[in-house]
């Protein structure tokens, strides 16, 4: 092996990212690592507010790899790197040789040599851990049906624009234990606040990801069965859409068995007055949640969707231009 060959393959291994340079999960980090992307989170959207361009992503290209239709993750995406000067390259898995079967580890060596970060949106944990494993700039986790990281931090920059620190709150979660109920469960036991969960029995969050939240956790991570238990004097409501992608086939199913947890006038009634309404989107109106509430004052679910995108600028920013501090 020539010198020159042996300089250039200590430089490619010292590039390599490490998990701390992927955003796959929330449990990754600290609580003062993903505080900072909220506080970055909320400087540059007060930034936009008064028409400061941002160009910390000028010369730089993400790659969006989504095996998941989308709507507000895309366009939030999209829109975050177009927002800091960046281009984004949108490729949908069944137009790529990923859907056509090429391994996982190709597909995230090639895609590392020609772009700065790859955002994925699919079904297994595994193929964003595969992915990470072998690219060498950011992988982003946009969703899997295990975990939705970007979406808690944009939910929890909602929480403290709101309502304040989280760690003096309430927070509960009603209906499914879903990729969104496990994130929160992790969330709850980084930053310290208490989470209530209501799931019908058949329908809890993974319990693996419950029992080491819980061990961890500074104040109680609680489920239960009963709604009107677990929403008593809540000061943060979340709900989300009783059928999941994938899961259709089971729609006239699940209406039955989470009726008792759809949130209405009334249950909310039984919160703290002030309490505030999340919903991730898209909302299904007379199942998970009512019109009356979602379009009432109490549900921020609008300015929830907009952070999306601020929280979506801070992540790239961060993991594209430094990566996460060890």
């Amino acid at each position: 092996m020539s010198i020159s060959t042996l300089r250039l393959n200590i430089i490619v291994q010292s590039g390599r990212k490490t998990m701390k340079n992927h955003l796959l999960a929330l449990k990754y980090f600290n609580k003062q690592q993903l505080q900072s992307l909220i506080v970055r989170a909320i400087m540059l959207k007060n930034e936009s507010a008064d028409d400061i361009l941002h160009n910390q992503l000028t010369g730089k290209t993400a790659c969006l790899l989504f095996e998941k239709p989308s709507t507000r993750t895309r366009v939030s995406f999209e829109a975050a790197m177009y927002g800091m000067g960046g281009q984004v390259i949108f490729m949908p898995a069944r137009d790529s040789q990923l859907g056509r079967g090429e391994p996982l580890k190709d597909t995230a060596r090639v895609l590392a040599r020609y772009v700065d970060c790859i955002v994925v949106r699919t079904f297994g944990q595994d193929v964003v851990a595969e992915l990470a494993k072998y690219s060498t700039v950011p992988v982003i986790n946009a969703l899997t049906d295990l975990y939705h990281p970007c979406q808690i931090l944009s939910d929890l920059m909602t929480v403290i624009e709101q309502k304040g620190a989280p760690e003096n709150l309430k927070i509960v979660w009603l209906g499914d234990g879903n990729n969104m109920a496990n994130t929160w469960i992790e969330a709850a036991s980084i930053f310290g606040f208490s989470l209530t969960l209501a799931c019908p029995e058949g329908y809890d969050p993974d319990q693996t990801i419950l029992k080491e939240a819980q061990q961890r956790a500074q104040r109680p991570i609680t489920l239960l069965r009963d709604p009107k238990e677990a929403i008593a004097d809540a000061d943060v409501i979340n709900v989300d859409v009783w059928a999941s992608m994938g899961q259709e086939e089971e729609q006239e199913q699940r209406l039955a068995i989470f009726q008792p947890y759809q949130l209405s006038s009334e249950l909310l009634g039984l919160a703290a007055d002030d309490a505030v309404v999340l919903h991730c989107l898209p909302a299904h109106r007379g199942e998970e949640i009512t019109e009356e509430v979602l379009e009432g004052p109490q549900c921020v679910a609008f300015d929830q969707a907009e952070n999306k995108m601020h929280i979506h600028k801070a992540i790239l920013e961060r993991f594209i231009n430094s990566g996460m501090e060890q």
